[in-house]
């Protein structure tokens, strides 16, 4: 098939224009940009650069293969219509037509390098789930056999090839520092034959009850960004860990940045900027800003920060990060619990709540996020997968670098994070007092006397159709603990720890020294050996 589309496009652009050379004068070449999760004009290196060519098709290929895939949801999918959209609209103000194809990336990619003058195809550097990686390694074959070259910049501070994290930090900074790219006036480029966007249920996509969805496109981002920086966000760094708070605290803009509407070096320059505005003259701080900036200033490197690692090792998709873990929790696997994780039902009010929620809004904040997952993995005792490709078919914000990077780290299976097992109940007095966010996500205890809200099996009575804990916590608790920190005893487990921690552990940029960490530069195994003993003592909730 690949020599067919290398003689196919050789004879288009090679040997029929060859022939006429009064022709090849007066050809216009065209470049393909090629748009995947980097929905937006502005900011956008691909289309930057491609344009500075010469002519240029903006081609999106909705591939209904990818939407098959198991961590694939209807509420993402029409988060993406809304998204193409804007993009149409914004190109056409250009002058220039959203090319929407449907199928195969290689075959379309062939039949329009066939039709036009093409000799670049131009798209971000991806890092995304496996199904796209493996598709991006078959149209680098088929682009190399076709002679057409392929132009891969910069989509955030993510960066291939990487040995190790030395000098990471610095290179995110330098990149977010740069200014961003503004598109001119008007675009050249040819114009196609365009598809429409299938529906849904033609991708087998079923109503996944996500009737409080946010909507997509830039202008909901733009939007919700300049509400974040001016008038939401003063105390987001006290508000972000409870559901209660945190809907209005956090900037809300992870879904955008996940389809590329706006880019992660827009938001951080925006915030940059805000975080300078935030101090008088004088020196003295305006209210909380200062702080809120600064916290939300860290969470966008760690972005990029997470999503480096399933660049530098795309096997955590689906594999322990530390092999110790593996075959800990595979035959362990209790339908009946994760049903009931899945459906709000495991009787501890705070669990429930916020899985109900998130299925209903297709978000949640990153605290709940990370019980949910300590709560599936521990005291349920089941294997980090399927839990986690059931949170990300839940989240319109799906990153799998981020997602499936968490996933292990609230699992426990990284073999360098400090294991974190979260109390649901302990969670919900600190984060929920007043019961507020669980009585609007479980009736079933909207008469349930405060006092017993996050123990409700205290007051049986007053429970209704809300089920018994399937677990017992404590002991549920304590069981994981000791099976966990157990591996850690090993040489061996400290020997691989010392691994992962030189591949995927951050460092700190150069230019902002600190105290020396377990996170920087390369640690001698016995210090990483103290550290993890250190990190046994902690008892964290």
């Amino acid at each position: 098939m690949l020599t067919d589309y290398r003689r196919i496009t050789n004879r288009y652009t090679r040997c029929e224009v060859s022939a006429f050379p009064e022709i090849m004068i007066f050809m216009k070449t065209v470049q393909i940009v090629w748009f995947k999760r980097d929905l937006r004009i502005q900011d956008h290196p691909a289309l930057f650069a491609a344009a500075r060519q010469g002519r240029i098709l903006p081609l999106y290929i909705l591939e209904p293969e990818l939407w098959s895939q198991p961590d694939m949801s209807r509420r993402q999918y029409e988060f993406l219509g809304e998204c193409l959209h804007e993009l149409k609209q914004d190109l056409a103000a250009l002058g220039q037509k959203l090319i929407l194809r449907v199928g195969d990336a290689v075959e379309i990619l062939a039949e329009l390098i066939q039709k036009h003058s093409v000799t670049a195809v131009w798209s971000h550097q991806e890092t995304w789930n496996a199904w796209t990686y493996e598709r991006d390694k078959r149209v680098k074959v088929f682009l190399k056999e076709a002679g057409i070259e392929w132009k891969e910049p910069l989509q955030y501070g993510v960066f291939r090839r990487l040995k190790d994290r030395d000098g990471w930090a610095a290179k995110w900074y330098a990149y977010m520092n740069q200014t961003p790219l503004l598109m001119p006036s008007e675009l050249s480029g040819v114009m196609g034959d365009s598809e429409f966007l299938p529906g849904p249920e033609a991708l087998g996509l079923e109503p996944d009850g996500c009737f409080l969805r946010q909507k997509g496109g830039r202008a909901e981002a733009l939007s919700l960004l300049r509400g974040f920086l001016w008038q939401r966000g003063e105390n987001y760094t006290r508000e972000m860990s409870s559901p209660v708070s945190a809907f209005e605290s956090c900037s809300r803009l992870s879904p955008y940045l996940a389809f590329g509407v706006i880019s992660v070096r827009e938001v951080f320059q925006a915030a940059e900027n805000r975080r300078k505005a935030a101090w008088c003259g004088d020196g003295a701080k305006k209210g909380r800003w200062p702080s809120a900036m600064r916290s939300f200033l860290s969470r966008l490197r760690w972005h990029c920060h997470f999503i480096q690692k399933l660049e530098d090792e795309p096997d955590i998709e689906f594999h322990n990060m530390h092999s110790a873990y593996d075959g800990l929790r595979d035959s362990d696997w209790n339908s009946d619990y994760f049903l009931a994780w899945k459906e709000g039902l495991t009787g501890y009010p705070m669990i429930d709540a916020c899985m109900r929620c998130l299925k209903a809004t297709g978000w949640i904040n990153f605290r709940m996020r990370a019980m949910l997952m300590s709560f599936v993995s521990y005291h349920l005792w089941l294997h980090w997968r399927e839990p986690a490709l059931h949170l990300a078919r839940l989240f319109t914000d799906y990153e799998p670098g981020i997602h499936f990077s968490q996933a292990q780290m609230q699992s426990g299976t990284t073999g360098i994070n400090s294991i974190r097992i979260y109390n649901p109940i302990k969670q919900g007095i600190e984060h929920d007092p007043n019961g507020e966010f669980i009585r609007q996500w479980i009736p079933e205890l909207s008469d349930m006397p405060e006092n017993c809200l996050h123990t409700p099996w205290l007051k049986p009575e007053w429970m209704g159709s809300y089920p018994m804990p399937i677990v017992e916590e404590a002991p549920a608790r304590k069981a994981a603990a000791k099976k966990l920190y157990g591996l850690r005893k090993d040489d061996s487990h400290r020997e691989e720890a010392g691994r992962v921690l030189r591949k995927h552990a951050s460092r700190r940029p150069s230019s902002r020294p600190r105290k020396k960490s377990l996170t920087t530069a390369r640690i001698p195994l016995s210090r990483l050996a103290e550290a993890i003993q250190e990190q046994r003592k902690k008892q964290l909730s």
